[in-house]
C-alpha cells in the first residue's frame, strides 16, 4: 500500500483536526445552542457526553483511518468483512459530508462577509438594535448570501490545493492560534462590559429547573457537531496520523481543544449578550448581533472585529 502523506507536527496534527469544527461548532453553533437550553446546566451535560461518547468515538473514527490510510469510503470498504456491506455506510457518509457542506459553506460565508463589513465600517458606531437590523437584512439578500457563499468555496479550494503541509496545516495553525488570542482579549473586555455578571451567572452557575430531555439530548447532539463525529471528517484525518502516536492522546488534546474554543465563546458571547440587551436564546444569528456590539465598545473595535 502506498504511504499516505503526513502532517508534519502532532501539534499541526491536533489542530487541524480539532480546527475542522472549532469555528462553526464550537465558536459559532454552541452560544446558541447553551443559551437556548438553559445555560450553565446545558454546559454540564455538554462536557459529560464529550469524555463519556465523544472520546470513544473519536478514538474509533482515528483508528480507522490510520489502519486503511483511505477516505471514508475507503476505509470502509478496505477494512470491511468479506461479504458484509459495511462500504455502504461509507458512501452514505460522503454524501452526508456534501450536504453538510452546503451548510457549513453558508454560514462561512456570513463569517467572510462580516470580515468586509466590518474592515469598511459598516457596522461600526450602530446601536444594538441597528446591529440587529443590519444581520436581519443580510441574511435576507439571498444573491449577496450566494456571492459569500462562493468565496468561501474558492478559497478552501486554493488552501488545499497548496496541499497538506504547506497549505492546511500551516493555515491551520495560524488561524487556530489567532483565534485563541482573540478570544483571550474579546474576554477580558466581554467579561468588564456593565451588567457581564448577569450573563457570567446564566453560564456558569447550574439552574437545574431548566434541565429537560430536550436539553439533555441537544447536548448530546452538540457534542457530536462539535467534533465533527459520524460523518468521517476524523476517519480522514487519522488517516493523515503517524502510527507512533498514540490514538486515546491525540484524542483527548483534540476534544480538550475543541471544548477549550466553546467554553471561551460562552464567556464572550453571554455577559455581552446581557449587557448589551440581546437574547441569549436568539438563535443561529446570536453571535453576528452580539460581537459587533462588543468591538463597537472597544478601543480599535473595527481592527478586532476584522481580525475575528
Amino acid at each position: 500500500m502506498q504511504e499516505r502523506e503526513q502532517l508534519a507536527t502532532r501539534l499541526g496534527f491536533i489542530l487541524v483536526s480539532a480546527g475542522c469544527a472549532v469555528g462553526l461548532g464550537n465558536v459559532w453553533r454552541f452560544p446558541y445552542i447553551t443559551g437556548r437550553y438553559g445555560g450553565a446546566v446545558f454546559v454540564l451535560f455538554y462536557v459529560l457526553f464529550l469524555m463519556v461518547m465523544g472520546l470513544p468515538i473519536m478514538v474509533c473514527e482515528y483508528a480507522m483511518g490510520r489502519a486503511s490510510r483511505r477516505n471514508l469510503a475507503g476505509a470502509m470498504l478496505s477494512l470491511e468483512p468479506s461479504g458484509t456491506k459495511w462500504h455502504i455506510y461509507g458512501y452514505l457518509g460522503v454524501m452526508g459530508n456534501m450536504i453538510l457542506m452546503m451548510f457549513y459553506t453558508t454560514v462561512a460565508g456570513w463569517g467572510l462577509a462580516y470580515v468586509y463589513h466590518t474592515a469598511v465600517g459598516h457596522l461600526s458606531m450602530l446601536s444594538p438594535e441597528e446591529v440587529e437590523g443590519f444581520f436581519a437584512s443580510f441574511v435576507s439578500n439571498t444573491p449577496q448570501l450566494v456571492l459569500w457563499m462562493a468565496l468561501t468555496v474558492i478559497l478552501g479550494f486554493i488552501v488545499c490545493s497548496i496541499g497538506l503541509q504547506a497549505g492546511v496545516e500551516r493555515v491551520s495553525k495560524v488561524l487556530m492560534s489567532g483565534l485563541f488570542l482573540l478570544l483571550i482579549v474579546l474576554i477580558i473586555r466581554s467579561v468588564t462590559l456593565p451588567g457581564a455578571e448577569k450573563g457570567l451567572a446564566f453560564y456558569l452557575k447550574p439552574d437545574f429547573s431548566k434541565l429537560s430531555w430536550e436539553a439533555v439530548y441537544a447536548a448530546m447532539s452538540q457534542a457530536f457537531f462539535s467534533l465533527s463525529l459520524g460523518i468521517g471528517s476524523m476517519t480522514i484525518f487519522g488517516s493523515y496520523l503517524s502510527k507512533k502516536r498514540a490514538l486515546t492522546g491525540e484524542s483527548v488534546y483534540v476534544i480538550f481543544f475543541g471544548a477549550l474554543s466553546a467554553l471561551m465563546a460562552g464567556l464572550v458571547i453571554f455577559p455581552a449578550c446581557f449587557a448589551f440587551g440581546v437574547d441569549a436564546g436568539a438563535g443561529p444569528g446570536l453571535i453576528f448581533v452580539t460581537l459587533p456590539n462588543v468591538f463597537n465598545s472597544m478601543m480599535a473595535g473595527r481592527l478586532w472585529g476584522t481580525l475575528f
